[in-house]
């Protein structure tokens, strides 16, 4: 049978306004606004950096400040508003789920340069020796897969899914998701496109198929630590040295251009790929979520 998301049901009005999927979206993002706020009055307070720092010099407990307000935001917003427990990261999940989306965004992502280099777009110069490891896995791998996450697949995608169904949730979390990038270092309207074609919805249907953020947070990271401080291939727009000293050759639709592979319609095939293989488990589980009114009209019958 379908699994639905739990309703929240209550005679008050305005707890039904607040528990109601634009309520709980509106809710989270006040929240992570407030802690946002709080948290920096402390950073600054410890005197600690300010302004933009390059990825060497980002240390744990810079990142753990940036990583936090979207963390606890939502920690409570599932305690005290939804009133239930965050299964979604449980920690008794942590390990095996961390490494299984580890293994399977490390995965995807070689294959995409296998192919590149298949089709001598993915060049290797060289090793590097001096490679930075800890800033970058801090800010691509750790802040970007706990945070992203968060916000598009625990809140976005999740809540939308209850109220509107899974294909609306997949599209308005993807598209969410790839117009966040458009912001990005040398961005353009089709890297934006391709983010949310290939990672928006793969990820979408990752968290649909396992219910696990520590799944799409593994994989998350693993697809950018990947990419960038091992391969060496700038992400989303952000250039990398990692520890294969590469470059790209030939036109920009087969290697993605400054932006990096992830703009490449080798990476668009290659996870479209993917991402049908996760609905094609989701449709022969019957567990694609239909909208609430055919719900409601389907159990009023």
């Amino acid at each position: 049978m379908p699994t639905e998301p739990n309703a929240v049901t209550t005679s008050s009005l305005p707890l039904r306004l607040l528990r109601s999927p634009l309520g709980r979206i509106l809710v989270f993002f006040l929240t992570l606004t407030l802690i946002g706020m709080v948290l920096g009055r402390i950073y600054s307070g410890l005197n600690l950096p300010q302004g933009h720092l390059a990825m060497r010099d980002v240390t744990p407990l810079l990142a753990a400040f940036k990583i936090a307000p979207a963390v606890l935001a939502y920690w409570l917003l599932v305690r005290t508003i939804e009133n239930r427990r965050v299964d979604e990261l449980a920690p008794r999940k942590a390990l095996p789920h961390l490494l299984a989306g580890i293994a399977a965004g490390a995965l995807v992502f070689s294959l995409v340069v296998g192919s590149l280099w298949a089709f001598g777009a993915y060049v290797v110069d060289g090793t590097n020796r001096d490679v930075a490891w800890l800033g970058p896995i801090l800010v691509l791998g750790v802040g970007a897969g706990v945070v992203e996450e968060i916000i598009s697949r625990g809140v976005i995608f999740r809540i939308v899914e209850e109220g509107l169904g899974t294909w609306a949730a997949l599209f308005i979390s993807a598209a969410l998701f790839g117009g966040l990038h458009i912001w990005n270092p040398n961005a353009t309207a089709w890297s934006a496109i391709a983010i949310a074609l290939e990672a928006g919805l793969l990820f979408g249907l990752l968290y649909h198929v396992t219910r696990s953020l520590w799944v799409c947070m593994g994989a998350h990271a693993a697809w950018n630590v990947t990419q960038g401080p091992v391969y060496g291939i700038p992400v989303s727009g952000f250039e990398q040295q990692g520890l294969l000293r590469s470059h790209m050759q030939g036109p920009d639709w087969l290697t993605g251009g400054a932006f990096g592979a992830e703009a490449s319609v080798v990476a668009l095939a290659i996870c479209s790929m993917v991402t049908a293989g996760c609905l094609a488990v989701a449709v022969r589980r019957g567990s694609l979520v239909v909208p609430a009114w055919r719900r409601k009209r389907v159990t009023s019958a």
